[in-house]
This record gives structure tokens, C-alpha cells and sequence, in this order.
């Protein structure tokens, strides 16, 4: 299998706020790395900067509000892609589950993907808002997010997970 990257991030984050190892992850310690800091940056506007060569793959795409935007991990180190099992978002409160029961960046193959706000195409370039992807990360497929393609009735999610989301919501209330 070979993967080809379409383009790149170009953001504010510089490093990845989970800090994977062979025990696990945790939150990278400092201010700038709070829970409430990890939000506002997800809110920030990054761009997505797609080849040159690669710009017809944009038409139409400016149509769409929100897309899904599939990137590498590429600060991920290999060691954390060996970790079977975390607390989820490091919190050692919730009790460790295996990683494809996570959105860890810690996965075998640390492909990530993210619905994001898209606001303007200009030219290669897309400006965007919910990505919390490193700048330099490599970009492998862009998506339109189509609601109807989604369920939206009968979801289920683990108790913890929706307890961090509700976290994340209060926080940005």
C-alpha cells in the first residue's frame, strides 16, 4: 500500500497536544496545552494548502460548508504505534480501552481525520476552522461532509466519551 500525500497544514499548532509512548498518552504539560487552550486552537482558522499540480481536485469543493479532512500523524513517534490500550485523552479517571475505540493519535497507522468549518478556497489554498492537526502535517484525502451519508438517530457512545464531550461543550459555552 503507498500513500501520497495531496498537500499539507499549515496551523498554529506546532506540536501535537497528546504526548503517546509505550504507556500511553497524556496531555503535553504547560499552559498552552490546557484542555480550554486545546479548544481555542481547534477554533482557530488554519489553511490546507493542496499541490499545485493536485488543484483540480478543489473544484466544487467551496460549495460545501464543512469537510472531512484526512491527515498523518506524522509526529506520532513509532513507539506509540505499538500502544494497544490508553486512558482516553491521558485522563487516567477513565479506565483504559483499546485504541480504535479512541480518537488517539496513537494508532497503528496514525491516520486522523476531522470535520472541519471550511470558509473560503483560494486558489490550492482552503481556509478552515476545527482542525487541530501539527502544521506540516501531511493532508491525504479531503472529503465533503454530507450529513445524510451520517446517521444521526440511534447513536450510541460509551458514557465517558460523552462525559468529555459535554466537558468540551461547557468549556465553550
Amino acid at each position: 500500500m503507498s500513500l501520497r500525500p495531496v498537500g499539507v497544514v499549515r496551523s498554529t499548532v506546532q506540536e501535537p497536544f497528546l504526548v503517546s509512548g509505550r504507556d500511553g498518552i497524556s496531555m503535553r504539560e504547560g499552559p498552552e496545552t490546557s484542555r480550554d487552550h486545546v479548544r481555542s486552537v481547534k477554533e482557530a482558522a488554519s489553511e490546507i494548502v493542496i499541490d499545485e499540480n493536485r488543484i483540480a481536485l478543489l473544484d466544487g469543493i467551496e460549495e460545501y460548508s464543512h469537510i472531512t479532512v484526512l491527515y498523518w500523524g506524522h509526529k506520532v513517534p513509532e513507539e506509540s504505534r505499538s500502544v494497544d490500550r490508553v486512558h482516553p485523552m491521558g485522563r487516567t479517571d477513565i479506565p483504559k480501552t483499546g485504541i480504535f475505540s479512541t480518537c488517539s493519535p496513537a494508532r497503528p497507522n496514525p491516520v486522523l481525520a476531522t470535520v472541519v468549518g471550511l470558509h473560503a478556497r483560494r486558489g490550492n489554498v482552503l481556509e478552515v476552522t476545527g482542525l487541530d492537526a501539527v502544521d506540516g502535517s501531511p493532508v491525504i484525502d479531503i472529503k465533503p461532509y454530507v450529513p445524510a451519508q451520517y446517521p444521526n438517530g440511534d447513536v450510541r457512545v460509551p458514557a465517558w466519551m460523552e462525559g468529555l464531550m459535554n466537558e468540551v461543550d461547557k468549556r465553550c459555552a
